[in-house]
Parts: C-alpha cells; structure tokens; sequence
C-alpha cells in the first residue's frame, strides 16, 4: 500500500468520524502527494517534510502577528503530516554520522560542507531534516 493510499483511508476514517480540521489537513497533503505523481517526483517524504516545514513557518508568523489561534491550526496540522513521517534520529546518532562523513571525506575546513552534506544525506535519508544535519556540519567543520 502506497502512502496515498494510506492517506485516503485516513481521509475516510477521519470524515466518519467528523474530524473536520483532520479531513481538511489530510486532504491538503493528499493533494500535494497527487500532484507530486502526476510531476513524476517519487519522493513522498520530501512532500511531507516540505508540507511539515510550511505549516510550522505559517505557525510562527501567526504567532508574530499574535493570531494564536490560527497559530494553533497550523501546529495541529504539522502534527498530522509528522504522524506519516519517519522518527527522525536522534541527535547522538545524527553527530555520529556526520563524524563518519568528516572522517570519510577527510575534510578541515567549511569549504568543504558540500561534500560532507552529500556523504552525510546519503547515510542519514530521510530520518533527519537537512537543516539538523546542515547544522551539525558546520559545527563539526568549524572546529
């Protein structure tokens, strides 16, 4: 069974239930994933992820702007979407990989994040958003 097909189901099982805010989130990324397709791109972590990110950010300029409540909206639906993600890895397992990816491309400098980035992402996949591991390059880099 696909991801789309997993979350048709759960569109199904949410409107029995009347979970409207459910449905309305759920529908939202079952038509992200669908366009996704039709585009060819078979990455549906990415799609997820990439919606994930876009609710958090609407969540924090609605708190910027003091609209808790569509805030609150917002993180709900972030919620939802990370229900269909992998765990992410925790931070202990993620250092050690970028270590490994140091190590294997034997770099010293920042200038050489890039190819730390592509060693470490191979490893890592989607268990970890680009960001934490970016992050923990450029710590480990500039050392």
């Amino acid at each position: 069974m696909t991801l789309v097909d997993t979350v048709k189901q759960d569109v199904a099982s949410a409107m029995r239930a009347g979970e409207k805010e459910r449905v309305a989130a759920l529908r939202l990324v079952l038509s992200e994933l669908q366009k996704n397709a039709k585009e060819g791109t078979a990455d549906e972590l990415a799609v997820l992820r990439r919606e994930r990110k876009r609710r958090l950010e609407s969540a924090a300029a609605f708190r910027d702007a003091g609209r808790a409540e569509l805030a609150d909206g917002e993180e709900a639906e972030a919620r939802i979407i990370e229900g269909y993600l992998p765990a992410e890895l925790p931070d202990d397992e993620l250092r050690g990989i970028v270590a490994a990816a140091v190590a294997e491309i034997g770099a010293q400098s920042p200038k050489e994040m890039g190819q730390v980035m592509k060693a470490a992402m191979a490893v890592v996949g989607a268990r970890a958003d680009g960001k934490r591991v970016s992050a923990l390059v450029r710590e480990a880099l500039n050392h």
